[in-house]
């Protein structure tokens, strides 16, 4: 009888210890699903590269690359300085933050209406460097992303390259100061992958910190 209630007691342990193991491994399972999921997320169509969005305003310390058409020495890759300047031959310091890349162009090609006859001038945003997010907290990749015009809490969150498997992916928030006021905005993500909140999915705004506990 003693023999047959360790036998019993030995395989209840046994089974216990399967569906355990059983549980964790699904639970790695659905963890690693959300890794993956978050890490292959793409940007909406939607979103414009600012290289072609006729309405993005140049910022300090973005990167244009401005094309003088059969100008080689005019054409070249400039940074915007953080004063909102660029410096180009010929016409020196020229203004640059808050202008369209078109409107760029055509301050450009009035300037050098002066030296070149009938200048072609196209400028287009190599880098975005003054319109940032930052992700931090339990992802692959912590740090600073341009901002895309459209990009919302998923979007940027593609860019960080996944969570880590002690992420708290429902209890995300994107940090934004609001009238100098911070202001926390919940992201659950479980919920908005399953289209349940698609509301928290913002459209993010420069400055913004989205924080995954």
């Amino acid at each position: 009888m003693k023999t047959a209630t360790l036998v019993i007691l030995a395989a209840c342990s046994m089974l216990y210890g399967a569906q355990a193991r059983s549980e964790n491994s699904t639970a790695n399972e659905k963890k690693t699903a959300d890794v993956k999921r978050v890490k292959n997320a793409k940007p909406a169509a939607t979103i414009q590269n600012a290289a072609t969005d006729p309405g993005y305003k140049i910022g300090p310390q973005d990167i244009l690359k401005i094309d003088v058409w059969r100008e080689d020495q005019l054409t070249r890759t400039v940074p915007v300085r953080p004063d909102g300047k660029i410096t180009l031959p010929l016409l020196n310091d020229v203004q640059a933050a808050g202008l369209t890349p078109m409107e760029l162009a055509a301050s450009i090609h009035d300037e050098l209406k002066n030296y070149v006859n009938n200048p072609q001038v196209t400028v287009s945003v190599s880098e975005i460097n003054s319109r940032r997010i930052y992700v931090t907290g339990e992802v692959t990749h912590v740090g600073a992303f341009p901002l895309l015009p459209g990009m919302t809490v998923l979007q940027a969150l593609s860019s960080s390259g996944g969570f880590t498997q002690f992420a708290r992916v429902r209890s995300i928030y994107v940090l934004r100061v609001v009238n100098g006021q911070k202001v926390k905005l919940p992201f659950n993500y479980k919920a908005t992958i399953n289209n349940k909140n698609p509301e928290e999915d913002i459209e993010l705004q420069p400055g913004d910190v989205i924080i995954v506990p």
